[in-house]
């Protein structure tokens, strides 16, 4: 079920021995063929809102990833990263590692939690005084163990599990003093672990709608004439798409900006929007219609709110706020076209250091890159 309070909405919370908030995000979603924690809901990653969610309640927050993994946090930046400190990469690893990190109780939540309910957290957070674990229970022995919270005596018996590769949650619970929380069901608990649960959400958002209300995010591809710039932006719209966004793409002409086929770079770009119809959100990519004109990318974005939730343009001057560079080096390009810091990211077969950088062939990263950072894509 929807939120039923903004996720910004900050709330004095009682005390309940419970100051931290630990998102769970070590896994990156091989069901929904998809890295989920990038799906996005209601204008954001699912990442982020969750992140969001546990601000809105804890003054300590944060994330729990897999060994050796890296998660671009994008504008969620600022929050404590820790990656599992043990073997088995799995959700009782992730609670196990930020218990034995923080040494006093956490509230763990999942990643891919798709409508977090503040008053839920509250009642299971109110249940837990002089118990070791509070979580819903929904009747016929079903419980979340991911919308719960954990005092440090649940470390001994979970790193006992750990040792001989048993990740079960439920199975530290005959060893602890359990409060168990009833709930009429779990719809408020609802996971997305396959792209069915995710176009199922979307449908029950509070959003109402397809697409983001405001201003799209804009994002604009700069570099040379023959760097290849409609082949990159062909290969990334479907990346977008895949992460529930409806993509509008500009292209520069002879006649201003405009929608236009031309040549082979062109059609990859019709091809990539042709796999967009047939994406897992079984949603068509919006597309704008020809404005015309010598319009400012800014203006020809905002004609388009409501209809799409992210512009993906061509911008050959670099007039547009929101860039990335691409630069091949193959094709004799020796120096990036912005200067340095000037682009959110290059995407480059060069060596060079760069803070955010993506080859070629990585368009899935870039979209999972430009996801992250909508709500700074839409100042503009």
């Amino acid at each position: 079920m929807p939120m039923d309070r903004p996720l910004e909405a900050r709330i004095v919370p009682r005390s309940t021995g419970v100051e931290v908030g630990v998102l769970i995000a070590g896994g990156d979603g091989g069901r929904a063929g998809v890295d989920k924690r990038f799906l996005v809901l209601e204008g954001r990653t699912l990442l982020l809102r969750n992140l969001a969610f546990l601000h809105a309640r804890f003054p300590e927050v944060a994330v729990v990833i897999g060994k050796e993994q890296e998660l671009d946090l994008g504008d969620g930046s600022g929050v404590d990263v820790i990656e599992d400190a043990y073997p088995g990469s799995s959700p009782l690893v992730g609670i196990a590692t930020a218990l034995a990190h923080f040494r006093r109780p956490v509230f763990a939540l999942a990643a891919d939690i798709a409508f977090p309910n503040l008053d839920a957290a509250e009642a299971v957070l109110a249940a837990f005084p002089d118990h070791d674990v509070s979580l819903p229970a929904m009747g016929r022995g079903y419980r979340q163990p991911l919308f719960a919270a954990y005092g440090p005596a649940c470390l001994p018996p979970m790193l006992d599990l750990i040792r001989v590769e048993r990740h079960r949650i439920a199975g530290i619970f005959g060893r602890l003093s359990v409060a168990e929380v009833p709930f009429p069901d779990g719809s408020m608990f609802q996971n997305i672990n396959t792209m069915s649960d995710y176009v199922a959400a979307r449908r029950e958002s509070s959003a109402g709608q397809a697409v983001f209300p405001g201003q799209p995010a804009l994002v604009t591809i700069a570099g040379k004439s023959h760097a290849g710039i409609t082949a990159l932006m062909g290969n990334v719209v479907p990346e977008l798409v895949k992460l529930g966004l409806r993509v509008g793409t500009v292209q520069h002409g002879a006649r201003g900006f405009e929608i236009e086929c031309r040549g082979t770079d062109s059609n990859l770009n019709d091809r990539a929007r042709a796999q967009g119809c047939a994406s897992a959100s079984s949603e068509p990519v919006a597309v704008p219609t020809r404005p015309g004109g010598d319009m400012p990318l800014a203006d020809i974005a905002r004609r388009f709110s409501g209809e799409v939730d992210v512009v993906v343009a061509e911008d050959h001057e670099r007039t547009a706020p929101h860039r990335v560079e691409l630069l091949r080096a193959g094709a004799n390009d020796a120096e990036p076209l912005c200067g340095l810091g000037e682009p959110m990211a290059l995407v480059t077969d060069a060596e060079l250091d760069r803070e955010y950088s993506f080859g070629l062939g990585d368009a899935a990263g870039l979209a999972r890159f430009l996801a992250v950072r909508l709500d700074s894509l839409r100042e503009y």
